[in-house]
């Protein structure tokens, strides 16, 4: 049966839809796994949304998805997704990045093994770990996979842990669906070159604190824009737009409603002003990277046509 941890996943679905002659009938269904309750399969199909009750499902699995991501697709995507969240400390291993950000995210604390680190596995890891030892902070390795899979598992033979995995999403700016019609009187989407302290504040309680690192993760990009949608004065939506990858690629981050305007399709609104904006600078597609076990944000993303382009898991070394 599947899990959580299959959530933006393509599976195949073998659910039993009657009974003849004393033998049950089945039906398989192929699609993307979009949600995943007690009671519930959700599936997006070539044919739309199904959902399948879990008395009906007689059996249920993962597949590979109908087209890999090439190697050279992952490396450029994941160089891409570097620009838009740039550590201030930087170093190269042959053609690994490693960085650093006051321990501010995961993405911004870690090695990204893309490319030919200029030595053998074992010592570039044993490099990785000296060079984090030496800032003080723990090791961590972005691994996507497939591509760092030989990375994966050297780190597995070390006994390193994972953190849970992340989705790397994709949709072309084109093919992003049309928002329903704004109600009378719907605060607009505000479109910033900087942060707002307001702004700031709701990425400091995401994050849990907001060190000068991160004020330079969030704004040391060329191409950057800030939203934010105020209703009654408080500040109720944010979310942040880079242009980068060559100017292809319309990075999402951020993107955040307070629990008392959720529901509302603010975070659509947001996310189609920053497409908006990408779009206009000539930006073709859009990525954003979330957390699988986050089925919410999964689902509100795929409804918008985001699919997996790849996934990555932060491995991080074991203590000492």
């Amino acid at each position: 049966m599947l899990g959580q941890q299959d959530v933006g996943h393509r599976v195949v679905v073998r659910r039993i839809v009657g009974i003849r002659e004393g033998r049950p009938l089945f039906s398989d269904a192929l699609g993307e796994l979009v949600e995943l309750s007690e009671t519930h399969l959700t599936l997006t199909t070539a044919q739309g949304r199904l959902q399948v009750p879990r008395s009906e499902v007689h059996r249920a699995k993962r597949v590979p998805p109908s087209r890999r991501p090439t190697a050279a697709a992952v490396s450029a995507l994941e160089l891409a997704a570097d620009e838009a969240w740039p550590a201030p400390t930087r170093g190269r291993l042959g053609g690994w990045l490693l960085r650093s950000a006051d321990g501010w995210t995961g993405r911004a604390n870690s090695a990204l093994p893309v490319g030919d680190p200029d030595r053998p596995l074992p010592a570039a890891v044993d490099a990785v770990v000296r060079w984090y030892a030496e800032r003080g902070q723990p090791a961590l390795v972005n691994t996507p996979l497939p591509l760092a899979a030989p990375v994966g598992a050297e780190l597995d033979a070390r006994g390193w842990h994972s953190r849970p995995p992340v989705l790397v999403q994709t949709v072309p700016l084109a093919a992003l669906p049309p928002g329903p019609p704004e109600r009378a009187g719907a605060p607009p989407v505000e479109l910033a070159g900087s942060p707002s302290d307001d702004w700031l504040a709701i990425a400091a309680g995401r994050k849990g604190g907001l060190p000068d690192a991160a004020r330079h993760v969030l704004t040391a990009v060329d191409q950057v824009r800030f939203a934010q949608v105020y209703a009654a004065g408080t500040l109720v939506a944010v979310g942040r737009g880079t242009v980068t990858g060559g100017g292809r690629w319309l990075g999402l981050s951020l993107i955040e409603v307070l629990p008392e305007a959720r529901r509302q399709g603010l975070a659509g609104r947001v996310i189609r002003a920053l497409a908006a904006w990408g779009a206009a600078t000539g930006a073709s597609h859009a990525f954003l990277q979330v957390e699988q076990r986050n089925t919410g944000a999964v689902a509100l993303y795929r409804g918008l046509g985001f699919t997996t382009h790849h996934t990555y898991l932060t491995r991080v070394a074991p203590e000492a």
